[in-house]
């Protein structure tokens, strides 16, 4: 089934003009949600909008927007100025730079959309996203939507476009925010740690080797209940304790997976080892007899 485009847009970079379709790019429907009932007759409850000064339940035909620029002061706004200035925005993508993808930090990435070309739009829709493949860029870019200005970056992914609405620089709380404590990390723990990694890296990152098992355990319950079945959940399982002594932890981990440390743990202070590496062995000398008539005829020459 295709997909349906739910917004439409226009990509420009120099004089070349790219329209494209917006199409979701998550699927809501996979999580699993619950309503609220009344736990007396099992009917799902309605909400209602209530106005603490005159103490009655509002409508919405009586409901006004309104920005509060002081404790308890508004700045009202029509339906029909908010939709205007909705509508004064434009849907442009001008590019104003492009940038090296692996140099955007990911905190700034927020919502994703795909891009498909729009009528007529093939040839420079692929181009862009070929050239910026090649080329391992992103392209920077403002999209005005739904009465904000967005800054997007679009990449390439599969031969297609895709455009990742990112956070505002003063939209991120700063790291210094977080305190972080001055504990001291041992070389041999550092070399432990980065041989761990080493045991648990792959080239790629393949989304399809995981899964919801929240979701999927929760599925199973709610089909046990529809089907009138008794349902039975298994406790979780209790909090690992503390570590203690840093590097033994590090030791039973790579044990774990069946490897062997590649080092002993170093006096403190001093430097770890480096791990053991393959003895090589020496490069094959010539025969003794072989280099006397070289040596002859080297004292021949004084």
């Amino acid at each position: 089934m295709a997909a349906r485009a739910i917004g439409s847009g226009t990509i420009s970079f120099g004089l070349v003009n790219i329209p494209v379709k917006l199409y979701a790019a998550a699927e809501s429907a996979a999580q699993i949600s619950f309503h609220q009932l009344h736990d007396k007759c099992k009917s799902r409850i309605k909400q209602q909008l209530w106005c603490p000064v005159d103490e009655e339940i509002v409508s919405r035909d009586h409901l006004v927007k309104g920005y509060e620029f002081a404790r308890d002061q508004y700045v009202l706004f029509t339906a029909e100025e908010l939709k205007a200035l909705e509508e004064a925005s434009t849907k442009a993508m001008e590019i104003t730079e492009f940038v090296p993808l692996s140099s955007v930090d990911p905190l700034y990435f927020e919502n994703g959309w795909y891009l498909g070309p729009d009528k007529g739009a093939d040839r420079p829709y692929k181009l862009l996203a070929q050239a910026l493949e090649q080329a391992q860029h992103a392209a920077i870019a403002k999209y005005s939507t739904r009465g904000r200005e967005e800054l997007v970056l679009i990449r390439p992914r599969e031969g297609a476009l895709v455009m990742q609405t990112l956070r505002y620089a003063d939209e991120l709380r700063p790291v210094s925010e977080v305190p972080i404590g001055a504990g001291e990390v041992k070389p041999a723990e550092l070399q432990l740690a980065k041989q761990f990694i080493d045991q648990l890296s792959t080239e790629t990152f393949d989304a399809g080797k995981y899964e919801d098992t929240y979701r999927k355990k929760l599925q199973s319950v709610i089909d046990a209940k529809i089907a009138g079945e008794p349902v039975s959940i298994a406790p979780a399982e209790p909090p690992r304790t503390q570590v203690i002594d840093l590097m033994e932890a590090l030791k039973a981990s790579l044990a774990r997976r069946g490897a062997t440390p590649a080092t002993e743990a170093a006096p403190s202070g001093e430097a770890a080892p480096a791990p053991a590496m393959a003895e090589r062995k020496p490069p094959k000398r010539a025969p003794a007899q072989a280099a006397q008539p070289a040596a002859a005829k080297k004292r021949s020459k004084r």
